[in-house]
């Protein structure tokens, strides 16, 4: 089966498809002097738009990995996460800490979701 690629740069690509099922490039914020609320809620963004472009939403989410770089930011991220969610189909997740490759960065998501049939 063919894989397709989207938003294809020199480093990475923001999506691929394969066999129905999507892989989000990780996400971050564009705007980094936001707090942990905005960057996350710019992050959910991102990830809707790229999900919608690739024939699928956050209802079918298959794995969220979320990578804050301060554990501290555990709390403000899950408020804005939880408006987020799909009620009910809410998908396997994890949180890591780990140092973000710019200081700024609060928060990168990484998403594997299903594509509508």
């Amino acid at each position: 089966m063919e894989i397709q690629r989207f938003h294809i740069g020199k480093r990475m690509s923001e999506i691929a498809i394969h066999n129905h099922t999507v892989y989000l490039a990780g996400q971050i914020a564009e705007d980094a002097t936001q707090d942990i609320a905005g960057q996350t809620r710019e992050v959910l963004g991102h990830i809707d738009r790229l999900l919608a472009e690739a024939d699928s939403d956050k209802s079918r989410i298959l794995m969220c990995q979320i990578f804050l770089s301060d554990m501290k930011n555990f709390a403000g991220m899950n408020l804005v996460w939880d408006q987020w969610v799909a009620v009910g189909p809410a998908p396997p997740r994890a949180t890591i800490q780990a140092p973000l490759a710019q200081p700024e960065w609060l928060i990168e998501i990484l998403v594997t979701a299903a594509q509508n049939q």
